[in-house]
């Protein structure tokens, strides 16, 4: 037996598709409520990554409203035109990319990094309308995926504690071993990573 979905309850509803894909109004705005406060901090962080290369009057004030822009203009075109309830945002590991190698270590004026991160983006709507995109994702392994998203966490927290002042950005003496991971028979020793 076939159970067949509720109909539409609201022009909001027959637009997206919530009842047919099993959800309601109520819990699809408590989830985009949400999704906008776990993203929020972006709001705050990606000016003062970036302020830290682009040297503007006032640059917090104008990056912070250049990311809200960013990410109200992304998500909104997500959800109207390809009707899917996903946030976008600005990257914050390439924007960490883009302000402390390039400009900072590479000497890259901001202008001229800007330009090459625009003839990026075009590749790479290019190379997602032709289907390279994809195959391209689908053949790096999983693995590699979550490491690169451990390594991007990581990176955020180091960052974070350096810039709070808890950790220092001189690494330790080599003496200082730390005692970790109990096991049965002792401690087993490492070094700091």
């Amino acid at each position: 037996m076939t159970q067949t979905a509720p109909p539409p309850t609201s022009g909001l509803d027959r637009y997206f598709g919530i009842t047919q894909s099993g959800s309601t109004v109520s819990r699809e705005l408590r989830a985009g409520l949400t999704t906008f406060l776990t993203m929020s901090y972006i709001l705050f962080v990606n000016p003062q990554v970036l302020g830290n290369a682009i040297h503007v009057p006032n640059a917090f004030v104008q990056l912070l409203m250049t990311t809200a822009i960013a990410a109200a203009f992304g998500s909104f075109m997500m959800g109207l035109v390809a009707k899917y309830p996903f946030a976008q945002a600005p990257g914050m590991g390439l924007n960490a990319f883009f302000a402390f190698t390039v400009v900072l270590t590479m000497k890259v004026p901001w202008e001229t990094a800007l330009g090459a991160v625009f003839i990026s983006g075009v590749l790479f709507v290019l190379l997602s309308v032709i289907g390279v995109r994809q195959a391209i994702v689908q053949s790096i392994p999983s693995a590699l995926k979550f490491a690169i998203t451990g390594g991007i966490g990581r990176f955020w927290r180091s960052w974070a504690s350096r810039t709070r002042g808890w950790w220092s950005a001189t690494p330790p003496p080599s003496w200082a071993w730390v005692r970790c991971f109990p096991r049965r028979s002792g401690w087993r020793w490492s070094a700091w990573s």
